[in-house]
């Protein structure tokens, strides 16, 4: 495509608004006839098509455009809806996305895919890529106006995580417990604002993650580390596809890279980041995005009788980036047996071993966690810091991570709005018979 970014977009908008004007003349999803749900999905097709072409060679002057030449920070949720105003008809609006939302997952056009389109295409781009990651990784706004608290009163309590001190570690405790601390829309802000105030804690020298204790009879009392997204939400349609690039683009890379600053880039060399070793603390069960997490910290102690699985194959979605983070910890074999097999792991076994670091009985769990922290930060902060990140730039530089994540945001999308995935979730979760 020769045309400039202005003309080319002058040309497609058009387009793109007849199409949905077209979408929206036939009948909602669930009462289309085989005919009007052929035309849908050709409307839907083209118009597709049409972006792709249209990204491939301006996704990079729009990224410009959208942050004065990379000199503003947008994340991605604002990122998205700044590129539907600015090119009408790329991206869906706000309020359409908010009215889909009203909706069962089977019930949704999928619009949310053409984020995904959006997003893979930047991220693409090393230079726009980078910069999208480094808006990410910065602290939320929410985070600095609750430090103070945290400084003085040494805890922060929101409604789906707490942050407190414990000796010489911040203390995370994520919470769901209707859920058993499974990973939702309700979730993802508290966990990602209490990791920035733990990692910014300047009176400890590590941070730990825990689930709380959870209400299901079988658990009832007991710590329970995650039972990984929210399934029952996923498939009354309560989870957006930005969920997924939101939580790890945003809270799981955090962890694993530490928190930038606005003018450096978070490579490793600047030494710029703000970071401090992670421990979690895995009890009764780490499934899906719980295991996830595990391949972001520095230390993995289990209870035994833990376990951990990566049911991406039953649930019909990619596993976060445990396709790029897995086969260094477990091989390539192992790794696949996770994820396409539903393969499981006893964390006290020869395989769950290569994940985690250290068994504790669970009735000794906090004494392990307080040793596990002695053990880590008394030799002190700096050389800790400075061993992640001669760690990190080998096993995962900000590159390789940025050209996942652009493959991750195309397939993640259209994994999401496969009928695959429902038919996935009826088949093995039961899902439309659980109350959201």
């Amino acid at each position: 495509m020769t045309q400039t970014f202005e003309a080319a977009a002058a040309e497609f908008s058009p387009r793109w608004l007849a199409a949905e004007v077209a979408l929206a003349r036939l009948p909602p999803k669930p009462a289309r006839s085989p005919a009007e749900a052929a035309q849908a999905a050709a409307l839907l097709a083209e118009a597709r098509r049409q972006r792709d072409v249209f990204l491939a060679a301006h996704a990079t002057a729009l990224y410009r455009a959208l942050t004065a030449d990379l000199t503003r920070f947008l994340r991605i949720e604002q990122l998205v809806y700044a590129a539907a105003e600015r090119v009408p008809g790329l991206v869906p609006t706000r309020a359409q996305v908010e009215a889909e939302a009203q909706h069962r997952q089977a019930e949704k056009d999928g619009l949310e895919i053409d984020q995904g389109l959006l997003l893979s295409h930047i991220l693409a781009d090393p230079d726009c890529g980078r910069h999208l990651c480094h808006a990410m990784l910065l602290p939320r706004p929410e985070t600095e106006a609750l430090l103070p608290q945290l400084l003085r009163d040494g805890g922060v309590e929101m409604p789906t995580a707490s942050v407190r001190r414990s000796g010489n570690a911040t203390l995370v405790l994520l919470r769901n417990p209707r859920f058993l601390n499974a990973e939702d829309e309700a979730t993802l802000d508290d966990f990602e604002i209490a990791a920035d105030l733990a990692t910014l804690d300047p009176a400890t020298g590590a941070a730990v993650l825990r689930g709380d204790t959870v209400m299901h009879p079988r658990y009832a009392g007991r710590h329970v580390f995650s039972a990984g997204i929210n399934l029952t939400h996923l498939y009354h349609g309560k989870i957006s596809f930005l969920w997924y690039l939101r939580r790890d683009m945003g809270v799981l890379h955090k962890m694993f890279r530490g928190l930038a600053v606005p003018d450096a880039p978070p490579d490793e060399w600047r030494g710029t980041t703000r970071e401090k070793p992670w421990i979690a603390a895995v009890e009764a069960f780490a499934i899906g995005g719980g295991c996830q997490i595990l391949l972001t910290a520095d230390y993995v102690l289990a209870a035994r009788g833990a376990y951990m699985t990566l049911p991406a194959r039953k649930e019909g979605i990619i596993p976060g980036a445990a396709n790029l983070r897995l086969p260094r910890f477990t091989g390539d074999r192992i790794a696949r047996q996770l994820i396409t097999y539903g393969r499981g792991l006893e964390c006290d076994s020869p395989e769950g071993r290569l994940i985690c670091d250290e068994i504790a009985e669970p009735e000794a769990m906090d004494a392990a966690i307080a040793h596990v922290v002695d053990a880590l930060t008394n030799s002190g902060a700096v050389s800790l810091v400075g061993n992640r990140r001669a760690l990190r730039v080998v096993a995962e530089p900000l590159d390789a991570f940025r050209s996942y994540m652009a493959v991750y945001a195309r397939e993640q999308a259209i994994c999401h709005f496969s009928p695959q995935l429902i038919a996935n979730l009826e088949r093995h979760w039961r899902a439309q018979q659980r109350q959201a």
